[in-house]
């Protein structure tokens, strides 16, 4: 098969999948929900006045699943100081979650002290988007969707099932949201927290000259913030 007609099987293949579930964007009120957890029936309105971190995993008893629980389960303090929960979600039933989070305290030495989501009926995960609309397998994407403490959906990310994600990426993400909404200023490529954030750009010939004049900024639309992080 040449590289041309593989271009044109893919193009087919697209064009014929189906669609994924209508999913939630940014700033949308996350999608409210009740279901058993290995903590007890929750509701998403159970987390207000909390940061959330609500991500789903493929399924139970799977290699990568597994480093990311474990990951997630190592930040969890750090999480927590920064007013921020964990929630996990697969369509495994609760009684997989509980036998899997036993296996991974008896064979890692790691306890999951957050809950996890049992979604049998997949009716969760199609809300979140985090399942194809038609879907008739158990695996969901590895989603993550960071929830402010009025329930707005502040950041969402999406990887394959076959790579796992970086949980200190995930709190970084956290803590860069949280210093920009306090101080009103933005996060650059890469910031960590002592980094400098940057000043909002400039929406008057007024400010813009007042920032090239700056002994922060490289150009006028480009200025660091005075604040200490």
């Amino acid at each position: 098969m040449s590289e041309s007609d593989l271009r044109d099987d893919r193009a087919a293949e697209r064009a014929t999948r189906a669609p994924c579930s209508a999913m939630p964007m940014l700033y949308d009120q996350a999608p409210e929900f009740t279901a058993r957890t290995t903590a007890g029936e929750l509701s998403l309105s159970s987390f207000r006045g909390k940061w959330l971190v609500f991500f789903s995993h493929p399924a139970d008893f799977t290699p990568v699943c597994t480093s990311e629980i474990i990951g997630f389960a190592q930040y969890a303090a750090r999480f927590r100081e920064r007013n921020c929960e964990l929630l996990g979600l697969s369509l495994d039933s609760l009684y997989s979650h509980l036998a899997w989070m036993r296996s991974i305290t008896e064979e890692f030495g790691v306890a999951i002290d957050f809950p996890l989501v049992e979604d049998p009926s997949m009716s969760i995960a199609r809300a979140y988007g985090m399942i194809r609309s038609n879907a008739t397998s158990s695996a969901t994407v590895r989603g993550v969707f960071l929830i402010d403490p009025n329930g707005v959906i502040r950041a969402i990310s999406f990887y394959p099932t076959s790579v796992g994600r970086n949980v200190e990426e995930v709190y970084r993400l956290l803590i860069a949201i949280q210093t920009t909404d306090e101080q009103h200023l933005l996060a650059p490529e890469g910031w960590h927290p002592g980094d400098a954030l940057l000043m909002p750009p400039p929406t008057t010939a007024e400010r813009a000259n007042a920032n090239a004049e700056s002994g922060n900024a490289r150009t006028w639309y480009f200025r660091t913030s005075d604040q200490q992080q």
